[in-house]
């Protein structure tokens, strides 16, 4: 499937960014602006097709990067029936870590735990790199430092896979004497996307942080999967299925709009969810929580209108955000957050709440 520039990209502008002033906003990607679940697969899966038969899955390993590439991971990784994992920001009880640095980040230190990889290092003879951008492919290069770094193993080939590419020549020139071959769905020129971020208004709606009372019907989910240590595609794919499965069952046969909401790094079982339900029963949209601020603009050509200031599931002394949410029907939020996230899911619900929802309901997927 071919995609045009118009169709993969909106240029949006960071807040409180010094590294670099622009975002490039995918609407097809389901992070920051709602979508059919449909479409996001559809893309993915257009990713696919561009590394089917290029290495051999049993010895391959995708790696996603948080936050807005884990979804697209996850997919390449259940498509391909390779091993996955997703780099984190979260801490994780126990684990040890391989850290680098994300270039042009707000929160600049990504993580990969060692504990899967260990187990399955001798076995890797190819990396692959899931991303929704790619700019100067810096952060790439430091990921592959840090894991050569840290196994001293030397036959691994490293690739790339992205929606967008906007790295130079120079930069692909690097990228080519190392040996890291690049495949991705669009090529794009970012010359001019910083002065056209810094055109446009802070003029957007901002909602602070509230906090709601009211009780959603919760459907707890066993059998999680966390990526951020290690899988494989068939075993993501199945516990994805179980999850669906249990949603369904829960209930779902009725009609009308229908939203649901990933939060952070969870990003791929909630538009799993959504694809499903989008095809067996009802037109569904999909979109996440995030940690990256971005600022708004009431222009029309600008992607982001409105943001909701939120406390994050995972830790409720960060700050996170969603954007442009609107009323539905029915509201689902799909997370992986573990303890007690009252604080968190309070904040959520009352932005869905502001936004005129509700019918909301919480599913919790746990291990």
């Amino acid at each position: 499937m071919y995609y045009t520039r118009n169709e993969l990209i909106r240029i949006a502008k960071r807040e409180n960014n010094t590294k670099r002033s622009y975002l490039v906003v995918n609407p097809l990607q389901a992070k920051h602006i709602p979508v059919s679940p449909t479409k996001t697969i559809e893309m993915f899966d257009a990713l696919a097709d561009k590394l089917e038969g290029k290495t051999d899955p049993k010895n391959t390993l995708i790696i996603g990067f948080a936050e807005t590439a884990t979804a697209i991971g996850s997919h390449l990784a259940i498509r391909l029936g390779t091993y996955y994992m997703q780099t984190t920001r979260e801490s994780i009880a126990r684990a040890k870590y391989i850290y680098f640095t994300e270039e042009h980040s707000h929160a600049a230190e990504q993580k990969i735990i060692r504990s899967g990889l260990d187990k399955i290092i001798d076995e890797i003879t190819d990396i692959i790199f899931a991303e929704d951008e790619l700019t100067t492919g810096q952060t790439i290069l430091n990921a592959v430092h840090a894991i050569t770094k840290a196994y001293k193993k030397k036959n691994i080939r490293f690739h790339v896979a992205s929606i967008i590419n906007g790295m130079d020549k120079k930069a692909l020139n690097v990228f080519a004497r190392k040996g890291i071959t690049v495949r991705f769905l669009a090529k794009i020129n970012n010359e001019s996307f910083e002065k056209k971020a810094l055109s446009y208004e802070s003029s957007g709606n901002v909602v602070p942080a509230g906090k709601s009372r009211t009780a959603v019907n919760t459907i707890t989910v066993h059998g999680a999967v966390n990526p951020r240590i290690m899988t494989n595609g068939k075993k993501y794919a199945a516990a994805c299925k179980k999850l669906f499965m249990e949603i369904l069952q829960s209930k779902h046969k009725t009609t009308g709009s229908l939203l649901v909401i990933g939060t952070e790094e969870c990003m791929y079982p909630a538009i799993f969810a959504a694809s499903k339900i989008e095809k067996k029963i009802r037109t569904s949209m999909t979109h996440s929580t995030t940690r990256s601020p971005i600022s708004v603009c009431t222009d029309e050509d600008y992607p982001l209108h409105t943001r909701y200031e939120l406390h994050s599931l995972y830790d409720a002394e960060r700050t996170t955000y969603i954007y442009d949410l609107a009323c539905y029907d029915h509201v689902m939020i799909v997370t992986d957050a573990e303890g007690n996230i009252d604080d968190g899911l309070g904040t959520l619900i009352a932005a869905l709440e502001t936004a005129g929802n509700r019918n909301i309901e919480l599913v919790r997927w746990i291990p």
